[in-house]
């Protein structure tokens, strides 16, 4: 079984300096293309699969990472599965290497994350809700129920009606 070792963002940025790392990124898309590090490859843990890592030989230096280190650990057991001698893990994520100022790849005019602009768009339409209930009519509450409702069955079933209204909207297009 592959071997499975945390790196911290130093470690990493080191390590990348003198020698070839194959460096992964297991964030999804949108957020890969608002930044990633350099030379990462975007391989979103929504469709991580061992069989796309088969070009890997047992001496590759293979890391993965992502935000802050939760969906890493999530995919912990697929990552034991791969064809190599050990596979890294940078802890704290992509969130950590900036932390210490580190090198990033970064594109300012991609669009924000969509479950950002999510949780943007709830939270904004709860508080024009509240300012609106008190002082026109009570009736507006209902609404902030309406959209604490589609947030809590948007976390049990992984589906997100917002978020796929939101993904139609002309700056969201994937340009790929």
């Amino acid at each position: 079984m592959t071997q499975l070792l945390y790196i911290n963002a130093l470690e990493l940025n080191k390590m990348m300096s003198e020698k070839v790392v194959k460096l992964y990124d297991i964030r999804e898309i949108d957020e890969f293309q608002r930044d990633h590090i350099k030379n990462a490859k975007n391989t979103p843990l929504s469709k991580l699969d061992v069989q796309d890592f088969s070009e890997l030989t047992t001496n590759d230096n293979v890391v993965f990472y992502c935000q802050g280190g939760n969906r890493t650990k999530q995919c912990e057991a697929k990552l034991q599965l791969l064809n190599v001698d050990k596979v890294l893990v940078l802890d704290g994520g992509i969130a950590a290497w900036k932390k210490h100022g580190l090198s990033i790849k970064e594109n300012q005019k991609a669009p924000l994350p969509i479950m950002r602009q999510v949780q943007i768009i709830a939270g904004s339409l709860i508080v024009l809700v509240v300012i609106l209930g008190y002082s026109v009519s009570p009736m507006f509450f209902l609404l902030s129920g309406f959209v604490g409702a589609g947030l809590t069955f948007a976390g049990i079933s992984g589906f997100c009606g917002m978020a796929n209204i939101l993904m139609l909207l002309p700056y969201n297009k994937k340009t790929h």
